[in-house]
């Protein structure tokens, strides 16, 4: 690829554009600055977080509401882009900001020119002939934005070499990228530390007229030649040091008193996810609707020490507590570790992180210990048949069981249910509903409907899940100008099939869903806010009390081998494991008893599995 050289390159600058969390600085593009700085000490690497501008700009709560749907936030600066369009792209705002009442009452167009003369005032301000290289992070929420200020850039600085990477440019997405944006010169395929690092020792040089293949780079000429984009990725973690985020923290400090904030400091542990793997015919196992760990070729985690190093490091040099573990999922065999070393730096730190349901509840307690505040646990459905439909390798009984753990450890649980994904019939949703009534006691789930994200295993193998056909989102031809909807594939699909059915069959849980959480709410007012179903401990016999809606709690007292068994089912065992516990007791006995107390939702039965639901009344794991 020919480029023209205007002088050595000495100063690069990474933009991310909106929307992210305003209240975390871009770990991307931190990540990338520390490497960057420090594999070549003499560049000059400027970072800018510039959607917390723009969230100081129009108020964190309403870019706090823009943010959280997709739609609304890729409309804003679609406007800008092709403001011939407007009257299509405001009607999707328009729908899409129902309900949200920090955007009610709000004026589409007065919005958009708010953020374009903000937006027009950093371009404006930045002395752009003092870089060689523009690199833009685009990962979702941020494709229109970033898109808006390339061209804007280019058109002023046509010699100056843009690079795009991130989620929205992973493999199928680079397609005809070049030929609708001629603005970017090239696009990072997965991580960006080795192929940036590769582009920018030839970009340095003065010498070099041609750049050669660059693995992991697409150019304008491979992407014509349809030559499939390899990865160039760290083969281990340890190669990294703590992002950098001085620019982020910078900015804020430039504000008002009022409008300053103690941030959330993203860090990462692993890339990838163990519980996807490829198979020997090249496609990859996993969750069949995740299409996350697109820009990663298998899973690599951090050394402990280096964690417990880097967290120690970040929080004390930004002066703030609160973490987010930005894995796709935090690693199991090394967490327990980890966490313990956490804890030992003796901070009080407000931590959160994605787990896998599996995750063992001393795991759960040693993060806990450590600061762990919420995690969002990978639950998606409690049927058997539709877990082994989403490829989730995990059981009912075993959400349930983390669902509980959360609960008796006071970790929040922000888990989600899919609804409506391709294939689930009446069993999956009679079952939803029959389980669904064993766990009103503990926080619920939120309720999201499925969608077909690019790359994931249902779009790959679509007539696997009873789709006909699959295609770009609708919401995008109202976005893009006809020619740029055709030839770009966006990383939110639509499909034909059976989303019809599934509406109407999903109806009777999320009317369930909906008064569940209802109930939750109420059934915690008060000050004491105990948990709904919960044990207290005499060693010879146990005290459950069971919160009621509309009436008193009801009591229950097991005494001897009672007590017993329902303590030995804090984790939940096998009924042969039962037996084998309690020789002495008959097992129609035994048999009795489990059934009554799961007639009484005091336990959870799957097949031969039985799990104790209530939660000790004072914090602490029984350990069997």
């Amino acid at each position: 690829m020919k480029f023209k050289h205007t002088a050595p390159l000495k100063k690069i600058i990474l933009i991310s554009a909106p929307w992210p969390l305003y209240s975390r600085p871009s770990i991307q593009i931190g990540t990338l600055k520390s490497y960057l700085k420090k594999k070549f000490p003499d560049l000059k690497v400027d970072a800018h977080h510039f959607y917390l501008k723009v969230a100081e700009t129009i108020g964190y709560g309403r870019y706090r509401a823009i943010s959280e749907r997709t739609w609304l936030a890729e409309t804003i600066y679609a406007a800008l882009l092709y403001p011939e369009r407007l009257k299509h792209i405001e009607k999707i705002f328009y729908k899409q900001a129902t309900g949200k009442s920090l955007l009610r009452g709000i004026l589409f167009e007065d919005l958009t020119q708010q953020i374009q003369k903000v937006s027009e005032t950093f371009i404006h301000t930045i002395d752009w002939e003092a870089y060689g290289l523009a690199g833009f992070s685009i990962c979702l929420c941020q494709l229109t934005s970033s898109l808006y200020f390339i061209r804007q850039i280019k058109r002023q600085f046509p010699n100056l070499f843009i690079v795009v990477g991130g989620s929205m440019f992973t493999g199928d997405t680079t397609g005809h990228l070049f030929k609708i944006f001629p603005e970017i010169d090239v696009a990072v395929n997965g991580e960006g530390e080795l192929p940036l690092s590769r582009l920018i020792a030839y970009l340095k040089d003065p010498r070099c007229k041609v750049i050669p293949p660059v693995k992991g780079i697409i150019t304008p000429e491979s992407a014509e030649k349809k030559t499939p984009a390899d990865f160039h990725q760290m083969n281990e973690l340890s190669a990294l040091v703590p992002p950098d985020y001085d620019d982020y923290f910078e900015l804020l400090q430039s504000f008002e008193p009022e409008k300053t904030f103690f941030p959330t400091l993203p860090m990462e542990i692993s890339r990838g996810c163990w519980w996807q793997r490829k198979q020997e015919s090249g496609k990859s196992t996993g969750c069949a609707f995740c299409n996350l760990n697109l820009q990663w070729d298998g899973y690599r985690s951090k050394k402990p020490a280096q964690v417990v190093s880097e967290i120690d490091h970040l929080t004390t040099k930004y002066r703030t507590l609160s973490v987010a573990f930005m894995d796709n999922l935090l690693p199991l065999k090394t967490s327990r570790n980890i966490f313990n070393r956490i804890a030992r730096l003796e901070k009080d730190f407000r931590l959160f992180g994605e787990i896998r349901a599996i995750t063992p509840g001393p795991v759960l307690k040693a993060m806990r210990a450590a600061g762990m505040q919420e995690v969002q646990i990978g639950i998606e459905a409690l049927s058997t048949r539709l877990l082994k439909k989403l490829n989730k390798g995990t059981t009912t009984i075993q959400n349930i069981e983390i669902m509980k753990h959360c609960e008796m450890t006071g970790i929040t649980n922000s888990s989600n249910l899919i609804l409506y994904f391709p294939g689930s019939d009446q069993k999956d949703v009679d079952e939803t509903l029959r389980n669904l009534d064993f766990v009103l006691c503990f926080r619920p789930l939120k309720m999201v409907h499925f969608w077909l994200g690019l790359g994931s295993p249902v779009w790959q193998n679509p007539e696997t899940f009873g789709l006909k056909s699959v295609f770009n989102h609708r919401n995008y031809a109202h976005i893009f100008p006809p020619d740029v909807f055709k030839a770009m594939r966006f990383t939110i699909q639509s499909y034909r099939g059976d989303l019809g059915v599934q509406k109407k069959l999903w109806r009777p849980v999320k009317k369930k869903l909906n008064a569940w959480e209802k109930s939750y709410d109420e059934l915690h007012k008060g000050p004491r806010h105990e948990n709904i179903l919960s044990f207290r401990d005499g060693r010879y016999f146990i005290i459950i009390r069971q919160k009621r809606l509309n009436g008193r709690p009801l009591t229950h007292r097991l005494e001897g081998t009672s007590r017993a068994i329902y303590v030995f089912c804090l984790r939940h065992r096998s009924l042969k494991k039962i037996l084998v516990r309690f020789p002495s007791v008959a097992s129609d006995r035994i048999e009795t008893f489990l059934k009554m107390m799961v007639d009484k939702k005091l336990m959870f039965q799957e097949n031969d599995n039985y799990l104790s639901l209530a939660v000790p009344a004072k914090r602490k794991f029984h350990e069997q």
